[in-house]
């Protein structure tokens, strides 16, 4: 599907990038069981074994304990700023979609 959403996407010069594209026409055939099974399985697989996601991620932090302590403060300050960053613009766009509001 991401494959058919670049495709989509450089053919028809849309301003949506192929990996969103590609997520939407995946929506989309979710809703066909010859799809939907498949998926199905593997998410079942995959959340199975989710928890050997977070081992590259734990060795890292590990590893590198004299930066997270030197910089942890910095970062987590930098990971909370962005986050709320990120949700007022996600509330500035929702609202521009919106419209005003009929009193």
């Amino acid at each position: 599907m991401q494959s058919l959403g670049e495709l989509l996407s450089r053919g028809l010069s849309l301003p949506i990038p192929g990996p969103v594209i590609g997520m939407l026409l995946l929506l989309g055939a979710l809703q066909l069981p010859l799809v939907r099974n498949p998926v199905a399985a593997c998410a079942n697989f995959l959340l199975s074994h989710l928890s050997l996601l977070f081992v590259p991620v734990g060795v890292g932090v590990m590893t590198h304990l004299g930066l997270l302590s030197q910089y942890g403060v910095r970062m987590m300050a930098v990971v909370v700023l962005s986050t709320w960053i990120g949700l007022a613009v996600t509330v500035l766009v929702l609202r521009a979609f919106k419209g005003p509001r009929d009193a």
